[in-house]
């Protein structure tokens, strides 16, 4: 005879569903709404189904301006996701050997994880706004005119907005790489280099095609997170917004599920390139598996 199972269980199932209706609700509801027919509003009840609405928003002539918004965010994510991996990488390689003050720099390295966003956001804009000060200061004392005439502030995505997002990014980096690290064994390397394989050729055919996969969920990462970041983007991004800032400038003068169109084509993206991230460390494991 089957144990029935204790009544605790249903409990535990039916706030695991709460949560799950919590956490996806939301999500289901904007990807409904977005299919609004072209005289829908922001609720419920749907009054037919179309694609209006993305169709509005490929064509460009709604209320949110995508195109410099998107180009802006997806070219940062990029640059941030190549940073990310590479400093992430060549952490990981420097942590494996002991040196002094390894702990300190560690602790340093990730403390801005426990810092509020808007703190880390606040703080390098202040560093920046000193940063123009002293340009123009040099500008007007070495009499150069294109500083006094045509310089405006330091501020911008690929400067202060670069630097917030990698405050965010590598710590998720470093943490990963140490953790790899820590399980890697440098047996494979010393084979290599006994075999007379140089430092550079036991990391290309050794060491990095075995943290090959990895490096793949910290490219997801350093992408992902920079591609939503809103609050560490909001005090440093200068004149130009990202996509994030963008939406959430027009959550206040938006009136139509345009919104919620940007918002399922955003999320389908993200989802999107997930599904390719897990296509190919499957990939890169059974090639593995069938070398062995």
């Amino acid at each position: 005879m089957t144990e029935r199972r204790p009544r605790s269980f249903y409990v535990l199932a039916l706030i695991f569903a709460l949560f799950l209706v919590f956490l996806y609700g939301p999500m289901i509801s904007v990807l409904v709404l977005s299919f609004q027919g072209p005289e829908g509003g922001l609720v419920f009840p749907m009054t037919g189904f179309s694609t209006h609405w993305f169709q509005r928003l490929w064509e460009g002539g709604g209320q949110v301006e995508i195109g410099g918004a998107l180009r802006r965010s997806f070219v940062l994510a990029l640059v941030v996701m190549v940073l990310t991996v590479t400093i992430s990488v060549l952490a990981g390689l420097a942590f494996r050997r002991t040196f002094r003050g390894a702990t300190i720099l560690l602790y340093v390295a990730i403390a801005s994880l426990i810092v509020p966003s808007i703190v880390v956001s606040l703080g390098i804009a202040l560093e920046f706004r000193l940063l123009d000060d002293a340009i123009k200061g040099f500008g007007a004392s070495a009499g150069i005119d294109w500083i006094q005439n045509d310089f405006v502030s330091a501020l911008g995505p690929f400067t202060s907005g670069l630097g917030a997002h990698l405050t965010w990014t590598l710590p998720f980096g470093l943490l990963i790489m140490f953790a790899v690290f820590n399980r890697f064994d440098p047996a494979y390397e010393e084979a290599a280099r006994d075999l007379g394989a140089t430092p550079w050729q036991t990391f290309r055919h050794v060491t990095l095609p075995m943290i090959a996969p990895f490096l793949i969920g910290v490219a997801v990462f350093g992408f992902t997170l920079s591609w939503d970041e809103l609050a560490r983007s909001s005090q440093v991004m200068g004149s130009q917004n990202t996509l994030p800032m963008q939406l959430a400038a027009k959550t206040t003068t938006v009136t139509d599920p345009e919104i919620y169109a940007l918002g399922t084509a955003t999320t389908g993206g993200s989802v999107l390139l997930v599904l390719i991230t897990f296509t190919l460390i499957s990939l890169m494991q059974r090639r593995r598996a069938k070398r062995g």
